[in-house]
């Protein structure tokens, strides 16, 4: 259960991370709204998967999937390029998030 609240969080911080972009520097209402509001979720969701999971396998693991999602997020959505070497480092992050989760004692 740890682990899936541990990647629901990951998938807010991916929300919150795009809905800055579309809060243009928190002047739109909504969209600041919902990224305020998954900013909370997220932090909430890290702290009760931190209640049994390491914090620092963790942390990792939520920023790995912010950041692997916010990127691949930014290609697909806001036109950023999909170079070989972004992709290839896309996919070490997911080999460490994945060795993080096979090691890991919880």
């Amino acid at each position: 259960m740890a682990w899936l609240l541990l990647v629901l969080a990951g998938l807010f911080e991916v929300a919150w991370a795009i809905g800055l972009k579309y809060t243009e520097g928190f002047t739109k209402l909504w969209p600041t709204v919902g990224t305020l509001a998954a900013m909370a979720i997220s932090l909430g969701l890290l702290g009760l998967a931190m209640k049994t999971l390491p914090v620092g396998t963790s942390y990792a693991v939520w920023v790995g999937v912010g950041a692997v999602g916010t990127a691949i997020l930014g290609i697909v959505l806001l036109g950023e390029p999909a170079s070989i070497g972004r992709i290839v480092s896309l996919a070490l992050i997911v080999a460490g998030i994945v060795g993080l989760k096979l090691s890991s004692p919880a």
